[in-house]
């Protein structure tokens, strides 16, 4: 949908093809999270932030509610804070700032515990309720001319057509986005960049009645995931403490984002599992892991799991890749978790031909 709304602001014909009938996969499993800070330095720094400024000129366009927009990452542990104080000083940056115990109770009182040392506090992010965001933006492309054909598998790409069983449809210039589908379009591309999949458990769970979160919220165990925190000097003191602290979340791939929805119910994640193809069950442990970090970052007290669910992305070499697989045909595939932040500017680059600086 990203490139249907660039290609729609050329002035071009644009028809989507959907191989199912609603939108069930990714899309709509994530966390509605438009990340900036914390992304790998370079072209997805900069393509996160471009995507942010798309989301919010598109969004009240489209009937898009905003939730709420800011990131607090708080740091619990000495070794954290400062990974957290370098990232002010490189070129992510800009605008970002530091909130020692006195300045984040001022801020946000209800994330200023006694065990949390400070806060790094972004205003770049927004947050959308992603399951219904997606829905809504097809519709508002819908309206502004892009044909969707929604339910019908891409049987075969070929320069200049597409086939869908026994319908064929015309294009000059033909984008593929295969979302976790792998084997089925060029899957020499995705083995060039060593993809698998990787399978997420999030929760939506009910804080206290009135709990009000105001931004996304992040932990500790985000730094050493999300590679702008990561590559920093500071990280691997940080890694070296959460190997002996929290074996078990990083075996699991977990770290912690809490982002809240309009109903006041709070979206909380997630798990990272890797392989060619993912089992349906989820530990148990998982869950329980990633609560207990909600409520030692939180401290809501009681609270309960309302839904579950699993999301499966494709995971590769880099974040992303643009590649021209046949004269007039691209692939196109984010093979990290950064779609939801990154998929506009990429769409922009791909149908534009406007790299973004690396």
């Amino acid at each position: 949908m990203a490139c249907a709304l660039v290609a729609i602001e050329q002035g071009l014909s644009v028809q989507v093809v959907e191989r199912d009938p609603v939108c069930t996969g990714a899309s709509i499993r994530n966390f509605g999270f438009v990340t900036v800070t914390g992304q790998g330095s370079g072209a997805t720094w900069n393509r996160a932030r471009r995507s942010r400024d798309i989301w919010a000129h598109v969004a009240p366009q489209a009937g898009i509610a905003v939730e709420h927009a800011g990131l607090y990452v708080l740091a619990q542990r000495l070794e954290a804070e400062p990974v957290l104080r370098e990232l002010l000083n490189t070129a992510q940056g800009l605008h970002l700032e530091w909130l020692d115990p006195e300045a984040l109770h001022q801020r946000a009182p209800h994330l200023a515990h006694a065990h949390i040392r400070g806060a790094l506090y972004s205003p770049h992010e927004l947050r959308v309720e992603a399951r219904y965001a997606v829905e809504k933006l097809r519709l508002w492309l819908q309206s502004r001319g892009v044909r969707f054909h929604m339910g019908q598998s891409v049987r075969q790409v070929e320069s200049g057509s597409v086939r869908l069983g026994q319908q064929e449809l015309q294009a000059e210039r033909i984008v593929v986005c295969p979302g976790p589908d792998i084997r089925s379009l060029f899957p020499e591309a995705f083995a060039a960049y060593q993809t698998r999949l990787c399978q997420l458990q999030m929760l939506r769970v009910r804080p206290p009645a009135g709990y009000q979160l105001g931004a996304a919220v992040m932990s500790d165990l985000s730094l050493v995931r999300y590679r702008g925190y990561s590559e920093l000097p500071g990280a691997q003191r940080l890694e070296d403490r959460l190997r002996l602290e929290t074996p078990r979340e990083l075996q699991h791939g977990i770290h912690l984002i809490v982002v809240q929805n309009a109903d006041g119910s709070l979206v909380v994640g997630d798990s990272h599992q890797y392989g060619d193809s993912m089992p349906p069950f989820v530990p148990a442990e998982m869950e329980e892991l990633i609560l207990q970090e909600m409520q030692r970052l939180l401290c809501l007290g009681h609270c309960h799991v309302e839904e579950r669910w699993t999301g499966i992305y494709p995971s590769g070499s880099q974040d992303a890749f643009i590649e021209t697989v046949l004269p007039g045909v691209q692939l196109l595939s984010v093979i990290s978790g950064t779609g939801m932040s990154t998929a506009f500017a990429l769409a922009e680059e791909c149908l534009m031909g406007e790299r973004i600086a690396t």
